[in-house]
């Protein structure tokens, strides 16, 4: 029988899907007056998905507008890489202009169903980040009511050989490693990685921190466990310099219109919102061991 997480802190959505589509909206037209639509220069951005659905649900973006968003890299001429080839790109200091990296958090089975044909399509390539006792059916994700359908195991095998999607760790249980204890959090930074290599039979070399909650315990945790880099929820432009367990991605939501998407795309929305970080700490406990309860909306 699968378990549902008794402790949701650091998961689920967080503003108002209205509020933080009309703050975005605010931000990507201010972009397009300040710069024309002119997209900035040097380094590379990773964006990332949840799902691609129809469905009513905060993480999912619309099917329509995700192939509209996939059409606009291809037609613009992006080349779209997995996080790994990026940090090949930042590690050899080679970024040529107009790359992207892009991932899916969690491991839905729309990623398949519905990203992979366009993905694919397009010669893209993309990483999918997940964590593993949820696909083993041991635990649930605790922001669902009704869970949405996941990939199994033999889906993340198959696509993970197929090229195009690679699988990397997203933790055991998907909580947030801020409010547990050492031993817990090195077993979910570690234990992740062990059970994904035993499944795919390679060396798994990545981590995503859920809800890109973590601090400098998170980041040796995962260096010990021997992944060469991890990524954050951070915002911003990652560069040769840009530390590699704290690499920064933007996520695309699912009222993002094509003007949100480019701005994102183009570094209009590098920077946190000025009161993002206080905001973290007190939901989450970001930079702290003692963090409040944080309820299951995102």
């Amino acid at each position: 029988m699968t378990r549902r997480l008794a402790n949701p802190r650091g998961i689920g959505p967080t503003l108002p899907s209205s509020v933080k589509a009309a703050v975005t909206f605010a931000r990507s037209a201010w972009w397009r007056v300040t710069t024309r639509d002119e997209p900035a220069t040097g380094g590379l951005r990773i964006l990332f998905y949840h799902r691609v659905s129809d469905d009513h649900d905060p993480l999912a973006v619309p099917r329509r507008r995700f192939r509209e968003q996939i059409d606009f890299l291809a037609s613009e001429g992006y080349s779209v890489v997995d996080v790994a080839a990026a940090v090949d790109l930042l590690d050899a200091g080679e970024i040529p202009p107009k790359t992207i990296g892009l991932n899916f958090d969690d491991g839905y089975l729309d990623t398949a169903e519905e990203a992979l044909p366009l993905v694919e399509g397009h010669g893209f390539r993309a990483t999918v980040f997940v964590p593993t006792a949820v696909i083993d059916g041991d635990v649930s994700f605790p922001w669902y009511r009704r869970q949405p359908p996941l990939l199994t195991w033999d889906d993340i095998v198959d696509l993970d050989r197929g090229g195009t999607l690679r699988f990397e760790a997203h933790s055991l249980t998907h909580p947030n490693l801020l409010s547990v204890d050492d031993e817990l959090a090195e077993r979910e930074i570690e234990g992740s990685k062990l059970a994904l290599e035993t499944r795919l039979e390679r060396t798994v070399e990545a981590f995503c921190y859920p809800a890109g909650l973590f601090g400098e315990r998170e980041r040796r945790l995962a260096a010990a466990a021997g992944y060469r880099f991890a990524v954050s929820c951070e915002p911003g432009v990652n560069v040769g310099t840009t530390e590699r367990f704290a690499l920064r991605r933007r996520q695309i939501d699912a009222h993002d219109r094509l003007i949100d998407f480019r701005a994102k795309v183009c570094g209009g929305h590098d920077s946190p919102l000025p009161f993002r970080n206080r905001y973290r700490r007190l939901r989450y406990g970001e930079g702290s061991r003692k963090p409040m309860r944080a309820s299951s909306a995102r």
